[in-house]
């Protein structure tokens, strides 16, 4: 009888233990979207159209995502918590468009792991100007590498500028970077001639040579010219919270760009 007693207690104890490590979600990773659905409380309307990426670290969560048939992207980033079959982000800056979003906005999101990658799925989304909620739907495809590097984390951009010649450009933009599992997302808004905003993206595998050198391979980009193309920047870290990275060009130019590492 105590035998049988102590074999139900350990397999209660067993399925307790999996049911607390199911229902908190084990984000770090990057993931590929596969499908976006959005019900407007009548029916699902699936939206095959839109490409993303989306990246946790430890601390931070960013996506990016680009419009396969009029090419606008948009993207954002912000720190996360998890609990019990959710996932928390609350996000500090995002870009979409014409549009620059800098106040604070969380979204809990219910979780649920899949053998592949995970679901997300947001029951009260704002969408609309008019204030209209819609269910968001979104399923991931775990597409991590186990690589490591310095770079791994959130960064913002300090300061970019170009040199041709002699003559040095400072550019006026907001730019954001997170590198973690093998892949980059990066995201920027800036003003263009007619002073309007603008959002633009890059998603990409990256791998280094050593701590000097940083070669980005994009797979998705607002500029289709990106896609398919390797970059490479020479890296300067200095110690583990601050880095430049330099792109040189065949015309002999440089673009140059200082990032600071965002903590939590």
């Amino acid at each position: 009888m105590k035998k049988g007693i102590f074999g139900l207690a350990a397999v209660a104890a067993f399925s307790f233990n999996m049911r607390v490590a199911k229902e908190i979600p084990q984000m770090p990773g990057a993931y590929k979207m596969l499908s976006q659905v959005v019900n407007d409380g009548k029916r699902d309307t699936a939206y095959g159209g839109v490409k993303q990426l989306k990246i946790y670290t430890t601390d931070y969560v960013m996506y990016a995502n680009v419009s396969t048939t009029d090419s606008v992207s948009s993207f954002g980033i912000g720190t996360y918590t998890t609990n019990e079959g959710k996932v928390t982000e609350h996000m500090i800056y995002g870009g979409s468009d014409t549009s620059i979003s800098t106040k604070p906005v969380s979204y809990t999101l219910d979780i649920l792991k899949t053998a592949n990658g995970y679901k997300q799925v947001i029951p009260d989304i704002v969408v609309t100007a008019a204030g209209q909620k819609f269910k968001l739907t979104e399923e991931y495809e775990n597409v991590s590498s186990p690589a490591k590097s310095p770079l791994d984390g959130a960064w913002k951009l300090v300061k970019a500028y170009g040199i041709s010649g002699n003559d040095t450009i400072v550019f006026q933009l907001e730019q954001f970077k997170t590198f973690y599992a093998g892949y980059v997302i990066w995201g920027r808004t800036n003003k263009d001639s007619t002073n309007a905003n603008r959002t633009s993206i890059g998603c990409a595998t990256f791998s280094m040579n050593g701590n000097n050198k940083l070669k980005e391979s994009f797979i998705l980009s607002t500029y289709s010219t990106l896609n398919g193309q390797t970059l490479e920047h020479d890296i300067t870290m200095s110690g583990n919270d601050e880095y430049q990275q330099t792109i040189s060009y065949q015309q002999g130019q440089k673009s140059v760009e200082r990032y600071q590492r965002l903590k939590k």
